[in-house]
């Protein structure tokens, strides 16, 4: 395999400009806010229309940040990507044989790692850098690189690459993780699409992303199914075929927007959420006492009768799907800092994700940061505006929930972050009643 020539490589989105939200707190939400496609369900379906060279559709694909650089990273490795109109992207693999995806790329977005499983699939070879992404902790990709080999394939890491190849196909076999790993699911079963033989991925992560992303590679002729909650089973094809598909709602800003209403004293309409992909913080809502109710595909969240001081603390724990995913984690923190008595949080996933409790701490909350997997929040709290900082892209989103809730104006630095995940937030939240406004560093 030839080595990589890094300097031909032109990324072709500019650099994100550094903003700041500027938030004018105590204000109730009201109103109907529609939810967009997930943000961690369009990158892999984009990344599996790489397993075919016929054209793919999607459809519901959320305008962020995330999506526009795997299209500059798909362009740039000979995918063509076209965007005929907002939240339509129509893919077609051709005949790539750019397979390289440098650093500069995987810095961008840890989620370029994707490209690993369907490129090293369908071309038998890839050069793809170490991932990127939000720094909550370490994220090691050896299962994905495990998850390969265990397909027959062979990979050497050297200078930050990984040099993957397939002599001939990849061969169906068991994919056995130590560990529940999304993505490396995500990039064992896309891998396996078109390998020869039978594929067993177990234990196979269970988030809704990953049924949508079985679904599309059906539609794509690929034979793969949950098999087990915690199973999924494929049949490698020699070819698959393009595909339409609309990307499911992204329950992540669902339950945000949830919190939301509750930490504001609010009552939100959420339309095309689904309720059942965000059970375990439902619970929490309903352990704390905001009502919820459910409207076919819409949420109403009605926290207008809870008087502050009145809901009550609780206990969470994040925990694989179907428990609290770890990036509803933050909002929940949020939401305990107006509960009545002392919540502890527990998180299981990350072991970084608690530092930006510190920033919540500058509002006023009182929040002690155990270790790196635990922490104490005593409510209720009166937050107040702060000049604070974003620094991954769920934690931002949180910052803004607590910008909210609070009194005063309240600076966020880091706002660029939040557009990696969410589509047009702020005129979201402006939607709904709230003051912000987004504006560049230094003004």
């Amino acid at each position: 395999m030839a080595g990589p020539k890094p300097f031909q490589w032109e990324f072709k989105p500019e650099p994100v400009a550094r903003e700041v939200f500027r938030i004018e707190g105590g204000r109730r939400l009201d109103g109907s806010v529609r939810i967009s496609g997930a943000k961690n369900a369009a990158l892999k379906l984009m990344a599996a229309a790489v397993l075919t060279g016929e054209r793919c559709r999607f459809t519901n694909v959320p305008e962020i940040e995330d999506v526009h650089v795997m299209t500059a990273v798909l362009e740039d490795i000979g995918v063509t990507v076209e965007h005929p109109e907002p939240n339509v992207y129509e893919v077609a693999g051709g005949d790539t044989e750019w397979l390289f995806v440098p650093l500069e790329a995987a810095a961008k977005m840890r989620a370029s790692f994707i490209l690993l499983g369907p490129l090293l699939g369908r071309f038998g070879r890839v050069i793809i850098s170490n991932p990127g992404g939000d720094r909550i902790g370490r994220r090691p990709v050896n299962l994905h690189v495990d998850a390969m080999r265990a397909l027959g394939a062979e990979i050497e890491y050297r200078n930050g690459y990984y040099f993957a190849k397939a002599p001939g196909r990849l061969r169906g076999g068991n994919v056995t993780f130590p560990q529940i790993t999304v993505m490396g699911t995500e990039n064992a079963l896309l891998a396996a699409t078109l390998a020869a033989g039978h594929t067993v991925i177990e234990p196979a992560a269970q988030e809704p992303e990953i049924d949508d992303l079985i679904e599309f590679l059906q539609k794509m002729g690929a034979r793969a199914e949950r098999t087990a909650p915690n199973r999924i089973e494929v049949e490698g094809q020699r070819r698959l075929r393009g595909a339409s598909h609309a990307v499911i709602a992204d329950r992540i800003e669902a339950g945000t927007f949830a919190v939301a209403a509750a930490v504001t004293r609010g009552k939100v309409r959420i339309t095309n959420a689904h309720a059942g992909h965000i059970e375990a913080l439902l619970a929490i809502l309903d352990r704390v006492g905001v009502a919820v109710a459910r409207e076919g595909d819409a949420l109403v969240v009605d926290a207008t009768a809870s008087e502050p001081g009145r809901l009550r603390c609780c206990d969470i724990e994040t925990a694989p799907y179907p428990g609290l995913a770890t990036d509803l984690q933050p909002p929940t923190c949020v939401l305990l800092t107006q509960t009545e008595g002392t919540s502890h949080v527990t998180e299981t996933i990350f072991e970084d994700r608690l530092e930006w409790l510190s920033e919540l701490r500058r509002m006023g909350a009182d929040v002690e940061v155990v270790d790196q997997r635990h922490a104490t929040i005593r409510g209720p709290s009166r937050l107040h505006g702060a000049d604070v900082e974003i620094g991954d892209l769920r934690a931002g989103a949180s910052l803004i929930l607590a910008a909210l809730a609070a009194e005063g104006a309240t600076s966020i630095r880091g706002a660029h972050h939040v557009h990696r995940g969410y589509e047009k937030i702020d005129s979201k939240f402006t939607e709904l009643g709230a003051r912000i406004e987004r504006l560049a560093e230094g003004t």
